[in-house]
């Protein structure tokens, strides 16, 4: 079918579109999947599809539309467990304390639409600036790879320095220190599990998901959810998903940066006032457009920058930008609209169940996620690293110094 539209010819053929239409909303019912499961992470779902992706019929780049849009809508979605449960994956670390503390004080309708909004207008922001970021990257990417230890080591300097109190800053020492150590011995170990999870899940489970549901074992559980207005301006949320997405631009072209360690970066630049809010926005457009600017990365700098990229890869899917970019918009625009539609529902059934059972029951699900994605030694490493998880709250410290697990080994590598 080929017709014009405002003198520019375009062609459209119903049945490959309707074959690209089911193998990315296929993508989008596997990301809604991953990202409603506490600890999982995107990576995991991106690599089992990419190791039998052989064996499921029909063209690669269709294949790898499905994996793109299955990536993106777990950007999305992945805030919900964060919220409901305190229990995030790796992506949404940063604002795992922050977001819970909204949803204690009643406000996890709002949060839910704070996140939406952060990954929705990430996804606004970074398709037409990632040309130009693209360039502009490209040209300075030499000298911030020479420099990346610097950097890295700054974010941390003022991660502790930052705290509110002696006691805080002790305890943030702490808490960095023993994370990167538990990081550098933990990372590259060989796991008896599944290829897809490594360590990641169980060390992510356990710094930042088993301490909140440990303090949560006989506490009065989750409140009652008041109305989901948004408290912010819109040009507050505006601002802070931009800078989510600019953070979200590095991730996705240095080498060893995650979404977590952007995201962590980019809360220094949260101003305080805007406190969980502006934390929850923000990590929230990391993870989103970190989606888009990888993307562009690997057709510019021929290396894959996340998991869902490198199953991308190895599937030996062909970059055909507009396809994929078409797949990574849908997928945006249904996220956007899963976060509203089951995110309300998921704290609905959490706040209905007895807060001890359901801590316990959630323990008891990380411990297995971790035997099935690194085998018996997952388990060994979610326990240490449950331990090193509870430093920070001892001393009145933020969590996120426990990104030192990444921070420190990729700091001591450069």
């Amino acid at each position: 079918m080929v017709g014009t539209v405002f003198g520019v010819r375009v062609a459209v053929a119903p049945e490959a579109t309707a074959t690209a239409l089911t193998f990315v909303l296929g993508g989008i019912a596997l990301g809604t999947v991953s990202g409603l499961i506490p600890g999982l992470h995107a990576n995991n779902m991106a690599l089992l599809l990419a190791a039998g992706a052989n064996a499921i019929p029909g063209p690669p780049r269709y294949v790898g539309a499905a994996m793109l849009a299955a990536g993106t809508v777990h950007t999305f979605l992945d805030v919900v467990p964060t919220l409901a449960l305190g229990v995030p994956d790796p992506a949404m670390a940063a604002s795992a304390l922050p977001g819970h503390e909204l949803v204690l004080a009643g406000r996890g309708r709002e949060a839910l639409r704070l996140s939406a909004l952060g990954s929705g207008l990430a996804v606004v922001f970074a398709v037409p600036l990632a040309v130009p970021v693209t360039e502009a990257v490209t040209a300075i990417y030499p000298t911030l790879r020479d420099h990346l230890s610097a950097v890295l080591a700054g974010v941390a300097v003022v991660l502790v320095t930052t705290e509110s109190s002696y006691r805080a800053t002790v305890g943030a020492a702490l808490a960095l220190v023993a994370s990167g150590v538990l990081g550098m011995a933990t990372l590259d170990l060989q796991s008896g599990g599944l290829a897809a999870g490594g360590m990641l899940a169980p060390l992510f489970a356990g710094l930042f998901g088993a301490p909140v549901l440990l303090e949560a074992i006989g506490g009065g559980g989750v409140p009652t959810q008041d109305n989901a207005t948004v408290a912010l301006s819109r040009s507050a949320v505006g601002g802070l998903a931009l800078v989510g997405t600019l953070s979200g631009a590095i991730v996705g072209f240095v080498p060893g940066v995650s979404s977590a360690i952007a995201a962590t970066g980019a809360l220094l630049a949260v101003p305080y006032r805007y406190g969980a809010r502006g934390f929850v926005v923000t990590t929230s457009g990391v993870n989103t457009a970190n989606a888009i600017f990888a993307l562009f990365a690997l057709q510019a700098l021929g290396s894959p920058r996340t998991g869902v990229l490198v199953a991308v890869e190895e599937a030996g899917v062909p970059l055909a930008l507009p396809l994929l970019l078409a797949s990574v918009a849908l997928a945006a625009i249904v996220g956007f609209l899963l976060v509203l539609a089951l995110g309300d529902r998921y704290l609905q059934v959490v706040g209905r169940v007895e807060y001890t059972r359901l801590s316990v029951a959630v323990l008891g699900l990380l411990v297995v996620l971790s035997f099935v994605l690194a085998g018996a030694l997952g388990v060994a490493v979610f326990a240490v690293a449950t331990v090193v998880g509870s430093i920070p709250p001892r001393f009145g410290a933020r969590r996120a110094t426990l990104m030192g697990v990444l921070l420190v080994p990729l700091l001591l590598s450069g």
